[in-house]
C-alpha cells in the first residue's frame, strides 16, 4: 500500500499544476488574505498621500504657426520640379523639444529662478510639464494635421508657468531667424567666393583697358581711326589742291615768261635755258607725283631741283634789271609785277605744299599704328565685356539660390501670445481612483503570483493524494496553554495524587483521539507496540502531537512511555517543564539494565511516563544505532502498552532514519502551509521502505 502511494506521489510530483478554478482560487486568496489586504491597504494610502500632498497644477499655453516659405503667389512657371513645399512637423515638433533650445531658456530664466533645471522643463520622473502637440483640424474622416502647434507648460507656479512660454517663445522666434540666416550664409557661400573672384577680375580687366587707353592717348580706337582717314583725305584733297594752284601758276608764269621775252629782244640764252629747265623739271615732277607721294626720294630731289633753278631765274632777271636795260613799253612793267606776284604765290603755294605733305606723312605714320592698337584695345574690351557678362550670370544666379533656399525654409509666427489656463487637478483626482481601483487587483494578482512560486502543502487531501499514504486525521494548531511543570519526586513516584494540569489543554482534544483511533485501526492486521512520530522538517508540531496521542492513549486505559528521541535538539522536556539533565543519552552511554532504566523516566501523569533526551551527546548517531538502544526498545515495549518516539526530522539528519528502523510504526506528521510537496516525496520515498502507516495533517485551518 505505501509503494502504491509513493508511486501516485512520484506521479502528482512530476506533474505541472493544472488551472485553479474557481473554488481553489478563493482557497488561494483566503490563504494569502494578510497578502491581499496589505497590499490593497499600502496602495490606497500611497494614492490618498499623493492626492493629499500634490500640490495645484497650473497650465499655460501658447499657439504656433509652421508654414513653408515657399510663396503662393509666384507664377508656376518659375517653380523647379525638385523644389520642395512640404514642412516636417515631426522635425519641427521635435525643435520645439530639443534639449539645445530648452537650455537656452533655462540660461534666460536662472537669474530669476536659480534652481530651475533642463528637466523641469522638459521632463522629470513623473510627467512631461512640457508638451507639444499639432493641433488636428475637420471632423470624422476629414481629419487632418493642421499647421497650428499648442505649446503647453504645467507647473505649481502659475507665474513661472506664463514666463516659461514666454521665454519659449523668444526663443523660437531667435531660432527660426538665426536658422534662417545660417541656411541662407551656408548656400551662398560658394556663389559668394566665385562672385568675388569674378569681380576681381573685371576689376583688373578694367584696370588694364585704362591703363592701356591713356598710354596711347586713346579712347575709342575706331572713332579715332576713322577721324585720322577723314583726316588724311582732307590733307590729300588740300595738296592736290594745292598742287593744281601751283601748276597754274607756274603755266601763268611761263606763259608771263615767254611774253616778256618777246618784248625783251636782249635776253640772254641763259634766261632761256633756265625757263627750258624750270619747263622740264615742272613736267617731271608731275609725272613722279603721280607715281610717288611727296616723302618719296625722287619726289623730293624734283621739288629741291625746281625751287633752286627757280632761285637762279630771280637772280638772272635781277641782274637785267640792274645793267639799265628797260623794257620797251608799260606792259612790261606789267608782265614784271605779275612774276613777282607769281613768284611769291608760288613761294607760299610750296610753302603750303610742304606742310600739307608733312601732314600726310604724319598722319599716315599715325595710322600705321592703329590696326595693332585697335587688335589690343579689343582684346581688352573683350576681355572687360566676358568678366561682366559672367558676374551679371553670377550674380542672378546668387539672387536665383538665395530664393530657392528662402523658399525652401520654414516660419514660426506666434498666433496666439502664453496665457494662463483654469487650474484643473484632475491629474491627482484620478491617481486617488485610480489606487482605490487597482488595488485590490493589485493584491490578488501578487497573492496569486506568491502561489506560483509557493510550494507548500495547504490541504490534507493535497497531502493525501501526494503521498498516497493513508491519512490518519487532520488536527488544528494545537498549543499547550499550561505547562506548569508538575513533575513527581522519585520518592513519591508510587503516589497514586500525581496532578494533571500539565496537560489540561490537550486532555479534551477530540481530534487527538481520533488520530489514535486511527492508529489503533491501521495496526491491523499487524499490531505494534512502537510507534514513532516524525516530519519532513523541524518545526511542523510533531512534539506537540506526540504527547497529544500520549494523552489520547492514556485516556483509552494504555501505559504510555513518550521518549524524545531528538537528542541534537531535544524540546519535550521544555514542553513539560522536566529536568533534562539525566535521559536517553545518559541511559545509553551508562549501558544500565533493564531493571534500572526506571531511574531515568519522569512520570507526568498515571499512565504516562517520559523519557527526556538527556544532556547534549558527542555522537547522537552512534548512540542511536547502538545495540542498547534496540535492546531499550525491546524492555519498553514489554514494560508499556505504547511507546511513543518524538523522532528527530528526516530530511537533513540520519538520526530519525535510524530510529525508523528499529520501531514497529511509523507516523508522519506534515505542517500545512510549511512542508513543500517536494520536501514531502523526498521524506516519503525515504520512509516507503519501512513501517510506514499514514500521515497526520498538522495546523489545518477551519474553512
Amino acid at each position: 500500500m505505501a509503494q502504491t502511494g509513493l508511486n501516485q506521489g512520484q506521479l502528482a510530483a512530476n506533474s505541472i499544476k493544472s488551472t485553479v478554478d474557481i473554488k481553489q482560487l478563493f482557497q488561494i486568496l483566503f490563504r494569502q488574505r494578510l497578502l491581499v489586504f496589505g497590499l490593497s491597504c499600502t496602495v490606497m494610502s500611497v494614492a490618498t498621500l499623493l492626492y493629499l500632498n500634490a500640490k495645484p497644477t497650473y497650465q499655460s499655453s501658447m499657439q504656433m504657426l509652421v508654414s513653408s516659405n515657399f510663396d503662393d503667389t509666384m507664377p508656376s512657371s518659375n517653380i523647379k520640379s525638385g523644389d520642395s513645399q512640404v514642412v516636417d512637423y515631426t522635425t519641427q515638433l521635435k525643435l520645439m523639444l530639443s534639449s539645445r533650445l530648452i537650455e537656452k531658456a533655462v540660461d534666460i530664466l536662472r537669474h530669476e529662478y536659480p534652481d530651475i533645471t533642463v528637466e523641469d522643463i522638459k521632463d522629470n520622473l513623473t510627467q512631461a510639464p512640457l508638451v507639444v502637440t499639432q493641433i488636428e483640424s475637420g471632423t470624422g474622416a476629414n481629419k487632418v494635421e493642421s499647421q497650428v502647434f499648442k505649446i503647453s507648460f504645467k507647473g505649481d507656479d502659475p507665474i513661472k508657468s506664463k514666463k516659461v512660454l514666454r521665454v519659449l517663445q523668444q526663443i523660437y522666434q531667435d531660432y527660426n531667424t538665426d536658422q534662417q540666416k545660417q541656411h541662407l550664409s551656408k548656400g551662398l557661400a560658394f556663389l559668394s567666393d566665385r562672385l568675388a573672384k569674378i569681380q576681381q577680375d573685371l576689376i583688373q580687366a578694367e584696370r588694364k583697358l585704362e591703363q592701356f587707353q591713356k598710354k596711347n592717348n586713346l579712347v575709342d580706337p575706331e572713332v579715332q581711326g576713322k577721324i585720322l582717314l577723314e583726316s588724311l583725305a582732307d590733307v590729300k584733297r588740300q595738296l592736290q589742291a594745292t598742287r593744281a594752284q601751283q601748276q597754274d601758276a607756274l603755266s601763268r608764269y611761263n606763259s608771263l615768261q615767254e611774253k616778256l621775252s618777246s618784248t625783251r629782244p636782249i635776253q640772254s640764252k641763259s634766261n632761256q635755258e633756265l625757263l627750258n629747265a624750270i619747263r622740264n623739271t615742272e613736267l617731271a615732277l608731275a609725272r613722279e607725283r603721280q607715281r610717288y607721294t611727296d616723302d618719296a626720294p625722287s619726289v623730293q630731289q624734283l621739288i629741291e631741283q625746281r625751287q633752286s633753278q627757280a632761285i637762279l631765274l630771280q637772280q638772272e632777271l635781277g641782274s637785267l634789271n640792274s645793267t639799265g636795260i628797260k623794257p620797251q613799253a608799260s606792259s612790261s612793267d606789267s608782265t614784271l609785277m605779275q612774276l613777282d606776284e607769281l613768284r611769291l604765290k608760288n613761294k607760299g603755294l610750296t610753302d603750303s605744299e610742304k606742310s600739307l605733305a608733312s601732314s600726310e606723312s604724319q598722319l599716315r605714320a599715325e595710322l600705321s599704328r592703329y590696326p595693332s592698337l585697335i587688335a589690343e584695345y579689343n582684346r581688352l574690351l573683350r576681355d572687360v565685356e566676358t568678366n561682366r557678362k559672367i558676374l551679371e550670370q553670377m550674380q542672378q544666379t546668387q539672387r536665383d539660390e538665395g530664393m530657392k533656399i528662402v523658399q525652401s525654409g520654414f516660419d514660426w509666427q506666434v498666433l496666439e501670445q502664453p496665457r494662463l489656463e483654469p487650474y484643473t487637478n484632475n491629474g491627482n483626482l484620478l491617481t486617488l481612483l485610480g489606487g482605490v481601483a487597482i488595488a485590490p487587483f493589485l493584491g490578488v494578482a501578487a497573492a496569486l503570483f506568491r502561489e506560483m512560486f509557493n510550494d507548500a502543502i495547504y490541504t490534507p487531501q493535497e497531502l493525501q493524494k501526494l503521498t498516497g499514504l493513508n491519512l490518519l486525521g487532520t488536527v488544528p494548531k494545537l498549543q499547550c496553554n499550561h505547562k506548569k511543570r508538575l513533575l513527581i519526586p522519585f520518592s513519591a513516584r508510587n503516589q497514586a495524587n500525581t496532578k494533571v494540569d500539565a496537560i489540561a489543554s490537550l486532555d479534551s482534544n477530540e481530534t487527538l483521539d481520533m488520530v489514535y483511533q486511527s492508529l489503533q485501526i491501521f495496526k491491523f492486521p499487524l499490531a505494534f507496540k512502537s510507534l514513532m512520530v516524525t516530519s519532513a522538517l523541524p518545526g511542523e508540531g510533531k512534539s506537540t502531537l506526540a504527547l497529544g496521542l500520549a494523552v489520547s492513549a492514556a485516556r483509552m486505559h494504555q501505559r504510555v512511555l513518550l521518549i524524545d528521541g531528538n537528542l541534537r535538539h531535544p524540546s519535550l522536556h521544555n514542553t513539560l517543564e522536566l529536568s533534562n539533565e539525566w535521559g536517553l543519552s545518559l541511559l545509553l552511554v551508562d549501558d544500565v539494565g533493564s531493571t534500572s532504566f526506571r531511574d531515568y523516566i519522569q512520570p507526568i501523569h498515571p499512565a504516562i511516563d517520559v523519557l527526556t533526551a538527556g544532556e547534549n551527546a558527542d555522537d547522537p548517531a552512534k548512540l542511536l544505532s547502538s545495540p542498547q538502544m534496540k535492546e531499550l526498545l525491546l524492555t519498553f515495549e514489554e514494560s508499556y502498552d505504547l511507546v511513543l518516539i518524538d523522532a528527530p526530522p528526516i530530511l537533513g539528519l540520519v538520526d530519525g532514519r535510524i530510529l525508523a528502523s528499529l520501531c514497529n510504526a511509523i507516523a508522519l506528521v506534515g505542517r500545512m502551509g510549511k512542508v513543500t510537496r517536494g520536501e514531502l516525496i523526498q521524506t516519503t520515498n525515504i520512509l516507503s521502505k519501512l513501517n510506514l502507516i499514514g500521515a497526520i495533517a498538522n495546523d489545518v485551518k477551519s474553512r
